[in-house]
C-alpha cells in the first residue's frame, strides 16, 4: 500500500513540474504572445473591437501596426521599433496598442491601400487619424527602420493631439 501512495506523489510531482507555469523573477511580465516581437512589455489587445473600446474608456489614442511575417521591411521595422525605449515607454503609459497580421473589413484602417508595414493612429472618438502619416506620399502610414524619429514624433504628435482636444 505504500508503494503505491509513493507512486502516486511521485506521479503527481512529476505532473506539477511538467505543467507547472514560469513566474519571472523581480516583477518583469511574462512576454505575450499578441506582442509578435514588437514590445513583449506592452499590453496588446486582441481585436480591433476591443481596441476601440479600451480606447474610448480610457482615454487613449490607438495606434494600429498592420505586418507580416514573411515581409523583410516589417521585420526590420520590427527589430527597430522593440529595441527603442522610448517608443516602448510611451506605447506602455499612453496608448493602446494592436498589431494586426491580416486586413480587417473597416476601409477607414487602409485610406491609401493595404499594404505593410503601415501604422494608423485612432483616436478615443474612433476618427482615424488621417493628419498623422509618415514620411513617405506613396505610402503615407509606412515607416522604415530609418523612420523611427518619425515615428516617435508622430506618436507623441497623437497624444498632444488628444489632451489639446480634452
Amino acid at each position: 500500500m505504500t508503494r503505491a501512495a509513493a507512486s502516486f506523489v511521485l506521479v503527481l510531482v512529476a505532473l506539477s513540474c511538467t505543467f507547472a507555469k514560469h513566474v519571472p523573477k523581480y516583477g518583469q511580465r511574462i512576454p505575450e504572445t499578441l506582442s509578435r516581437g514588437w514590445g513583449d512589455q506592452l499590453i496588446w489587445v486582441q481585436t480591433y473591437e476591443e481596441a476601440l473600446y479600451r480606447s474610448r474608456s480610457r482615454n487613449k489614442p490607438l495606434m494600429v501596426l498592420f505586418h507580416r511575417e514573411d515581409c523583410a521591411q516589417c521585420q526590420a521595422l520590427k527589430q527597430a521599433f522593440a529595441k527603442n525605449k522610448e517608443i516602448q515607454m510611451i506605447l506602455d503609459k499612453d496608448f493602446v496598442v494592436l498589431n494586426l497580421m491580416y486586413e480587417i473589413t473597416d476601409d477607414n484602417l487602409s485610406p491609401d491601400g493595404q499594404y505593410v508595414p503601415r501604422i494608423i493612429f485612432v483616436d478615443p472618438s474612433t476618427t482615424v487619424r488621417g493628419d498623422i502619416i509618415g514620411p513617405y506620399s506613396d505610402r503615407m502610414y509606412t515607416y522604415e527602420p530609418t523612420d523611427i524619429d518619425e515615428l516617435l514624433k508622430n506618436m507623441k504628435k497623437a497624444k498632444n493631439l488628444l489632451e489639446f482636444e480634452i
